[in-house]
């Protein structure tokens, strides 16, 4: 077969999903290979696939016989990136009028959404993601992806956050009272029992991990983010419940009490964690419990506080104007104690690749943060085995970048090639493929 009718029939046979497939052996040279265990650069090697898996890393440029070439020698090749905190179906606020959007849509429109920011990400070099806080939309988007009917990252899906009554997650907040949905329910925890019901609910319908909301929230009306409002009992019993079933726990909280109390409960990350003190951050680490900072998620909502308060949810802008510059200046503490941060911007649509200037930016080094968005995330998820590095056995997620990110950061955003279990998604001037 010629290398034209081969990239032709590759090319045809996913051109709706906007992929080129290389069935069978391939072979991707790299110029300079970070494989997500360390910041030690390899030079000149080779990352034997087969399908859509790992075979081997190989010093030197091989050849076999048969397998496709896929020419990257004069860019850096870093596994595939990892985002831990994402809403699939979730709008920039900038654009919206947050209220008038949750009234005026379906789950059935939000699905459509993350369909299309599904894609945005996949390009950006994301190939695995962790949806922590959507509904049915964010299933049906995981399922479409794992079937093939649309592109994106390999997701992992909370459904909707498990909370308290005029909490963070009560999506009846700042309405009228007399206004209600069957799915506004969904996430409610008033007690113990609520806590193991919701989880099995969240589990029979297709949740393969579980957020809660121990604290109030920034971006909702009417709770206090330095307000724990989940009992101790109540997270005990959710996570007690979860973990029985397999499942890890994401807590979405802010104030050093509550991320306290969620630790000592077993939740397996914290989720922004802006007003940590050093022994919070000290029993995070003691425990092995992740961060995940979100530091994405503040700018994009402080700008919009700032410049159109009017797009945001009722009373909410006041609270992002006084709590969206502290995660940045807390970062330092937590990088100082040593807990394992784990790669999040809080987003769906836009730039998820920001998380990495604002990380380096605030005090990460640059070999800590692209471990945050691959070994790290990959153990959050629980999927070490699978994903995150580039070795024997693992997904064939790859991204080449121009530049080394090491040594220039700026390189983490200039993605030009993107491999997904052995499918080429993006080959923007960086990749040759050869005739096998």
């Amino acid at each position: 077969m010629t290398r034209i009718n081969f990239l032709l029939n590759a090319t045809l046979t996913l051109a709706f999903l906007g992929g080129t497939a290389l069935a069978g052996d391939v072979v991707v040279h790299a110029g300079t290979l970070y494989d997500g265990t360390g910041a030690t650069p390899q030079h000149a090697v080779s990352v034997l696939i087969h399908d859509d898996t790992i075979v081997a890393v190989r010093n030197g440029y091989v050849t076999p016989a048969g397998a496709a070439i896929v020419d990257l020698t004069h860019a850096t090749v870093l596994p595939g990136f990892i985002d831990c905190h994402i809403h699939i179906g979730a709008k920039l606020p900038s654009r919206v009028n947050a209220t008038e959007d949750w009234l005026t849509h379906s789950d059935i429109d939000r699905a459509f959404d993350g369909a299309v920011f599904a894609q945005q990400m996949l390009q950006q070099g994301f190939t695995s993601a962790r949806d922590v806080g959507g509904g049915n939309d964010s299933v049906a988007v995981k399922h479409a992806i794992d079937a093939g009917k649309i592109t994106g990252p390999r997701l992992w899906v909370s459904l909707e956050p498990l909370g308290p009554t005029a909490g963070h997650g009560d999506a009846r907040s700042g309405l009228d009272a007399t206004l209600s949905h069957p799915g506004w329910d969904n996430g409610r925890v008033d007690s113990a029992t609520e806590a193991r019901l919701r989880v099995r609910e969240h589990r029979r319908r297709g949740a393969n991990l579980i957020k809660l909301m121990p604290s109030g929230g920034i971006a909702s009306t009417g709770d206090d983010p330095r307000q724990q409002l989940m009992t101790d009992e109540e997270m005990r019993a959710a996570v007690e419940t979860a973990h029985s079933l397999g499942m890890k726990v994401a807590a979405h909280t802010y104030p050093a009490g509550a991320i306290e109390a969620a630790v000592r409960a077993g939740v397996d990350s914290i989720e922004h964690g802006s007003f940590a003190s050093a022994e919070t951050l000290a029993l995070m680490k003691s425990h092995g419990t992740f961060l995940v900072p979100t530091l994405t998620v503040f700018d994009v909502f402080y700008a919009t506080a700032r410049d159109r308060p009017d797009l945001l949810a009722p009373g909410t802008a006041p609270k992002e104007l006084a709590n969206d510059l502290l995660p940045k200046r807390n970062l330092p503490l937590a990088v100082k104690s040593g807990v394992r941060i784990a790669y999040g911007t809080d987003i769906g649509e836009g730039d998820h690749l920001l998380e990495f200037k604002l990380l380096i930016d605030n005090g990460l080094s640059p070999a800590r943060a692209l471990l945050s968005a691959t070994h790290e995330a990959a153990d959050l998820l629980g999927a070490q085995d699978q994903i995150g590095a580039v070795q024997s056995g693992h997904y064939a997620d790859l991204v080449a970048v121009d530049g080394d990110p090491l040594a220039d950061p700026a390189a983490f955003a200039r993605v030009q090639f993107v491999m997904k279990g052995g499918v080429i998604y993006r080959e923007h001037g960086a990749a040759t493929v050869v005739a096998r």
